[in-house]
């Protein structure tokens, strides 16, 4: 596995990753690390592997974009010294331009949503062991839908910026993908953004599998 014994793991992002998380800080008791798909990965890294002792932070945000992760980048990531930074955000920079398209100053272009994320990226990976870049994701199956085909290009930015930096790429949208060939999306989602458990899994599973996890260990 790339993530080394006595590493402190911190996840951020938007309410996906969020969901309930303890503040200031997404950890200790009585589930401060929230219900998301950071807890899964807390829980199968430190029942896999107790001897490692990784620390899992969730720094998780609702309604964050971009923007609203850059604003809190040095309290929220640079303080706190992270060894290994997974970071999923951009859902809201594309679902904003859909559920208030007149409302264009909550809008994050593309353009805007790809500097800023190389700017965090370049800032913050010289000071970490590792990165993991998460592609933000639409629980759509017909690619052909307005709000899929445009998280799809900010999927493939992240994608972008992983390979330019040599961070650790996870295609979340695939892996919801291959999900959704046998169920609808409300069988994980209300909304098509926010997961069940199953769903929280889902993104779990695709996180661990990147950083090569060993599931019969």
């Amino acid at each position: 596995m790339l993530i080394e014994s006595n590493s402190k793991l911190i996840m951020i992002g938007d309410s996906v990753t969020d969901f309930e998380r303890s503040r200031p800080r997404g950890e200790g008791l009585f589930g401060g690390i929230g219900k998301s798909y950071v807890s899964l990965v807390d829980a199968l890294l430190n029942v896999t592997y107790p001897q490692s002792r990784i620390r899992v932070i969730n720094m998780g945000t609702s309604g964050d974009n971009i923007r609203n992760l850059k604003a809190r980048w040095q309290t929220d990531v640079l303080d706190l010294k992270p060894d290994w930074l997974s970071i999923l955000i951009g859902i809201n920079d594309v679902w904003r331009q859909f559920d208030t398209p007149l409302i264009p100053e909550n809008h994050v272009p593309l353009e805007e949503y790809r500097q800023t994320l190389d700017e965090l990226v370049s800032i913050t990976q010289p000071k970490l062991k590792g990165l993991v870049l998460m592609a933000p994701y639409f629980m759509e199956p017909n690619r052909s839908d307005p709000m899929r085909e445009m998280m799809d290009q900010y999927g493939e930015a992240v994608q972008e910026t992983a390979k330019k930096h040599g961070a650790v790429y996870v295609d979340t949208q695939a892996a919801f993908d291959a999900y959704l060939r046998y169920y609808h999306p409300v069988s994980i989602t209300w909304d098509r953004i926010h997961p069940n458990v199953l769903g929280h899994m889902i993104i779990a599973r695709a996180f661990l599998n990147a950083i090569g996890f060993e599931w019969k260990k």
